[in-house]
This record gives structure tokens, C-alpha cells and sequence, in this order.
């Protein structure tokens, strides 16, 4: 198999600078895949593996959101400035500076994904399909399902994670183990944590500002700017075909993403069975295949 060309860089965002990284070439016939990453506050590395669909002809584009990774960190922002709004407006950006809003395809993965969702809904021209991977379609309906999830954890951890919560100590040791438990079920259960999962999950400890502002100091703790937040009211407006993907494991419960499912009109549902948050990593095979045979009926 061929490698394709890749090209790094940045791109302006009002004042501020956006990362990007362009895997093949723009100019054939199949749609550019721009990919959205998770969050709030993460990076795109975890997803790097989506880079090699630019060898089959879909030229492939990462960005790391603005306030993370290699793009312009804004410390001092107030709270208010990091909004939803603030990312579409950065999407929007990221479409108009690589010149492919008329021949688009958006894989949104998490946090990610309900971005993704809400750009679909307002039904931009040159949008082909859409892909959702693991993502809830409602925090406050998530946050009822991650309460379950949290109570079949071994004994003890959950109290113990409670007990912080409470007291405010959520940046103990001791709450990041008993948080630990819960991501090697629900975030990924490979051991050890493949070496891109491990760079944008440090990454977002090393900076947490943004994540920690919209979310909060866990998966599954959200007291932050997103807790109330969800696209279910606007989804049913999305009309392009739709692939969602999540795990059998996944923090992100079936539950939690079946709106997706009963609500746009065109929608496949793969789900799989070894996953949880991130079968890209953990079912690479099942995940590839599934994808592929979605973006060639695109063609």
C-alpha cells in the first residue's frame, strides 16, 4: 500500500492559531474526512489511526481544538468563552481554510461526535455523511447512565470516588486510582494503553483547563459549562447517512446513544462487542471494516 503525502501546520482562528494535519491529497473525487476529536480539552493523537483511509482516496484532516494540543493554549480565558459554539465556529474555519465545505465528510468521536452532530443538523450543502462515534446524545441523560455504570464498580471504589467528589479532593491520588478502575472497564481495556491513547490522555492532565471547565475532573463527574447540554433536540434535522459506533463496554451506553439511532432518519448502528470508548483502538479490524464499507456507499 502506498503512503500518502502528509502536510502539518496552522491555521488561523480569530486571534489565535488552530494545528492542523492534512493526510493525503485534496484533489480526487472521494470527500475529505475531517475528524473531530473528544473532550472537551483532548487531542487529535488517539485518533491517528484514521489517517491511513487516505490511502484508499479519502484525504483525511486533523485538528487539535483550540485551548489544546499543539494549537494556542488561552489560559486566562474566562469560562463563558468556551462554549459549543466557539468549536462549530472553529469547524467552520477548519472547512473554509482547506477548501472542502462543498465535499465533506465529519467522524466525530465523543465529545467529538455530538459536535459533529450539531454541525449535520444544520444541514451545510456539501456535508455527504456523518460518522458518531461514542458519543451521548444528552449529558444529563449520560450522567443517569454513568451513575449506573459507576455503581457496579468493585466495592469500595465508588465511595471512595464519592467521598472526593464531595470534599473537593478530586486531584488526590487516591481519587485518580479509583478513577482508573473505571477507565480500564469503560475508556479502554487494553493493557497496556496503546501509545497514542496514552499521549492524549496525558496530554489533557498536563492541561486540563479547558477540559475541566466544559466537563469536569472526570469521565464521569460533570459538573462543568456541558452538564445540561445535549443535540437531542436537534438531531431529527440531520439529513445525510449516518454511521454511529460504540462498545458493548463503553462509558458512553447504548442507551445513551440510541436518540442518534431513533431520530435521524438515515442511521447504521454498529456496535461492538470486545469495545468500550474506543473500538478505533481496541477492534481496529471490525471498526475499519465497518467505516470503509460506509464511506464506499457514500461514493
Amino acid at each position: 500500500m502506498s503512503r500518502s503525502p502528509v502536510t502539518k501546520g496552522t491555521l488561523p482562528f480569530r486571534q489565535y492559531s488552530v494545528w492542523y494535519r492534512l493526510t493525503g491529497t485534496l484533489a480526487g473525487d472521494r470527500p475529505a474526512l475531517v475528524v473531530l476529536h473528544g473532550g472537551p480539552g483532548s487531542t487529535h493523537d488517539y485518533l491517528i489511526r484514521l489517517a491511513r483511509l487516505a490511502d484508499d482516496g479519502w484525504p483525511v484532516i486533523h485538528y487539535d481544538q483550540l485551548g489544546n494540543g499543539a494549537s494556542t493554549h488561552v489560559p486566562d480565558a474566562e469560562p463563558g468563552f468556551w462554549t459549543p459554539q466557539l468549536f462549530l465556529d472553529e469547524l467552520d474555519t477548519v472547512l473554509g481554510h482547506f477548501g472542502v465545505g462543498s465535499n465533506y465528510v465529519l467522524f466525530g468521536q465523543s465529545w467529538g461526535g455530538l459536535l459533529a452532530a450539531e454541525h449535520a443538523a444544520r444541514r451545510p450543502a456539501g456535508l455527504r455523511g456523518l460518522v458518531v462515534a461514542n458519543a451521548p446524545a444528552s449529558y444529563p441523560q449520560w450522567l443517569k447512565e454513568l451513575a449506573v455504570l459507576r455503581d457496579r464498580l468493585p466495592p469500595g471504589v465508588n465511595s471512595t470516588l464519592l467521598s472526593h467528589e464531595r470534599a473537593g479532593t478530586t486531584d488526590s491520588r487516591e481519587y485518580f486510582e479509583a478513577m482508573m478502575v473505571f477507565y480500564r472497564r469503560h475508556l479502554c481495556r487494553l493493557d497496556p494503553w496503546p501509545s497514542e491513547f496514552t499521549s492524549t490522555f496525558m496530554e489533557i492532565y498536563s492541561n486540563p483547563n479547558v477540559y475541566q471547565t466544559m466537563n469536569g475532573p472526570s469521565e464521569f463527574h460533570v459538573i462543568g459549562s456541558l452538564k445540561d447540554w445535549g443535540v437531542v433536540d436537534s438531531i431529527s434535522a440531520i439529513n445525510v447517512p449516518t454511521l454511529l459506533i460504540s462498545g458493548v463496554h463503553d462509558e458512553v451506553t447504548l442507551e445513551s446513544m440510541r436518540p442518534y439511532h431513533d431520530r435521524i432518519p438515515d442511521t447504521r448502528w454498529e456496535v461492538l462487542e470486545d469495545s468500550s470508548h474506543t473500538p478505533h483502538l481496541e477492534e481496529p479490524e471490525k471498526f475499519d471494516a465497518a467505516l470503509i464499507e460506509f464511506l464506499k456507499s457514500l461514493d
